[in-house]
Parts: C-alpha cells; structure tokens; sequence
C-alpha cells in the first residue's frame, strides 16, 4: 500500500506522515521539502518559486514526474505532497484540514524555532503568516489548474478528511492510524504490510464517514 498525505498548510501533516512511517517501518517522501530546496538553489522562497511556477511549469513538472516513478516503482511507503494522490492514484489518500487562523499560528510558532522552511519574507506576524498562506493557496489553485485541471484542495479528491483544528498532535495521530490500520492487514508468514484494499476516492462504504472533526 502507498499512503499520500494531503491538506491545508499548518494542519500537521508533516508530523502525522513522519509518526505514520516510524510506526509503520516504512519509507517517507516529502515533496513539499523537495520544493523548498529547489527554490533555495535557485535564489528563492517557496513563495517566490510558486510565483514562479504559475509561468514555468518546470517548477511543478519536475516534482511530479519524481512522484509519479514511485507510484510505479515502489510500495509500502508514505507520500507527503498536495498532488501526491493525483500523480499516485492507486494510494490511500488522506487529506487534513484545519482553520486558517490557527494554521497560521501554528506555522508561526515553527518559524520562530528553527526559521528551516524557507516559507517566505518578512514573516514578522501571524497576519504576516496568514497573509502569505492565502496567496499561496492562490498560487497553488492556479497553477494546478493551468497544468493538471485538478484542485488539491477539493476534499472529494480523498479517502479519509480529518479536521486538526481543535485536536492535539497525539489525537490527530490516533484517528488517521486507526484509519490506516482498518485498511491494512498483516500476513503472519511476512513482516511486510498487505494491503487488504480500499475504495477509490470520492466513493464509500454504506454508513461510512468521510470527514472528521473530533
């Protein structure tokens, strides 16, 4: 099984994804840290090179035909990037959501501890912060749309959508591993993960629910 994780920035992803492949003993790809180095070799904030990319598709390109090789080549493995479950569509996709203001808090306290995600400048405040997550989501909408006709942030792209707004780390972790692991089974005669199967995104189980909050 592949797992992609999707969602809003600030929503935790990064920590559930890392947490999900230590418990799972698998492989973790972050696309958006790939992103990030890329705009620093080229002189640039992430802002700047998404700016950038809404006139050069090269930025996005190169990034997703990376995933798509995965996708093809390998399994049993986590995959953190908002076109992860486009470029992957057989994966388990999960999408985490969260609300703007707290996402903006959230990414704001990060900035101040260790200043490594090349976000963007003059991030002094967390209107600052906000502000800048709003042209990105801008950004992101228009590009994807220009080069792949999909919107990332379309919550009926995923499997699973969990709301981090109100729950702490510990919680998040709780529900999506709980998730993942009623779509995993273990074969006794292998230390390996079979996938027991899952259903595309977009359609469910009778009684099941999509989206959760608490």
């Amino acid at each position: 099984m592949i797992i992609s994780i999707s969602g809003a920035s600030g929503s935790g992803k990064s920590t559930v994804a890392e947490k999900l492949a230590k418990k799972l003993k698998w492989p973790h790809y972050y696309i958006g840290q790939i992103r990030r180095e890329l705009a620093k070799e080229h002189g640039m904030t992430l802002a700047e090179y998404n700016k950038f990319g809404e006139s050069d598709p090269s930025t996005d390109v190169e990034v997703d035909e990376y995933q798509k090789k995965l996708g093809r080549k390998k399994d049993n493995f986590i995959i953190q990037g908002r076109t992860s479950w486009h470029f992957i569509p057989h994966s388990l996709k999960i999408y985490l959501d969260v609300d703007k203001k707290i996402a903006a808090r959230r990414i704001f306290k990060e900035l101040k501890g260790r200043h490594s995600r090349n976000e963007d400048k003059n991030l002094k405040t967390v209107a600052d912060v906000l502000k800048s997550q709003q042209t990105r989501i801008r950004s992101d909408k228009k590009r994807y749309k220009k080069y792949y006709q999909i919107d990332v942030y379309n919550k009926k792209n995923y499997d699973f959508v969990l709301n981090t707004t109100s729950l702490n780390k510990r919680q998040v972790f709780a529900k999506i591993y709980g998730f993942v692991k009623s779509r995993l089974s273990i074969d006794p005669a292998s230390p390996r993960y079979r996938s027991r199967g899952f259903l595309p995104a977009g359609r469910q189980a009778r009684g099941e629910k999509k989206c959760y909050s608490r």
